[in-house]
């Protein structure tokens, strides 16, 4: 059993190299997804504390491997209630577990866009625990993620296809319209 950080991310790469091989990214998604889940679930997934402090501006994104493939593994460590404006995902698929923590994830369907101006319909919203993952497949990956506990800190694990280095995050208007700004994505420490 991987009860080291070392050993963990050997799993993982391990893991998502075998769901690559699939060659479809519905597939490699879904089993990356029920990898994450089992690995979680059974407390395998091991992390530093270095991977565990919350910044008190914004969460924390922290590179937990690079891999030669093109795949990356990012921890995010949340603070109390601190949240995501709705994001993309930057064209790129995605699996997203909870490490520790309750997370609140809301997912948004892109209805109507005009020029940089885009509107959005909320397709629900789900409070999810340890263990819990799920997938962005694009173009389905326009959602809010945040911290759903108010005393707490949350972690979750995100494996991204490729090195998600920007995305575009939608500020509201106030007329039921957002928005689209550039953001670029860095790591902390």
């Amino acid at each position: 059993m991987a009860t080291d950080t070392a050993a963990c991310v050997r799993e993982l790469t391990e893991r998502v190299q075998s769901a690559l091989k699939l060659g479809e990214v519905s597939a490699t998604a879904a089993r990356v997804k029920s990898d994450l889940e089992e690995m979680i679930g059974a407390g395998r997934l091991r992390l530093p504390d270095s991977f565990r402090r919350t910044r008190p501006d914004c969460y924390a994104r922290r590179l937990l491997h690079r891999d030669p493939t093109g795949f990356t593994a990012v921890v995010m460590t949340w603070g109390p209630e601190q949240r995501t404006p709705i994001h993309d995902h930057a064209g790129i698929w995605c699996v997203e577990g909870v490490v520790e923590g309750v997370m609140e994830v809301t997912r948004y369907e892109l209805v109507e866009a005009s020029g940089e101006a885009f509107r959005f319909e909320e397709r629900g919203s789900v409070e999810a625990g340890v263990g819990a993952a799920g997938c962005l497949i694009p173009p389905f990956e326009y959602h809010v993620l945040g911290n759903a506990q108010r005393d707490a800190p949350a972690i979750t694990l995100h494996v991204y296809g490729a090195e998600m280095d920007h995305c575009h995050i939608f500020q509201p208007r106030g007329d039921g319209w957002y928005e689209r700004q550039a953001r670029t994505l860095s790591y902390h420490e």
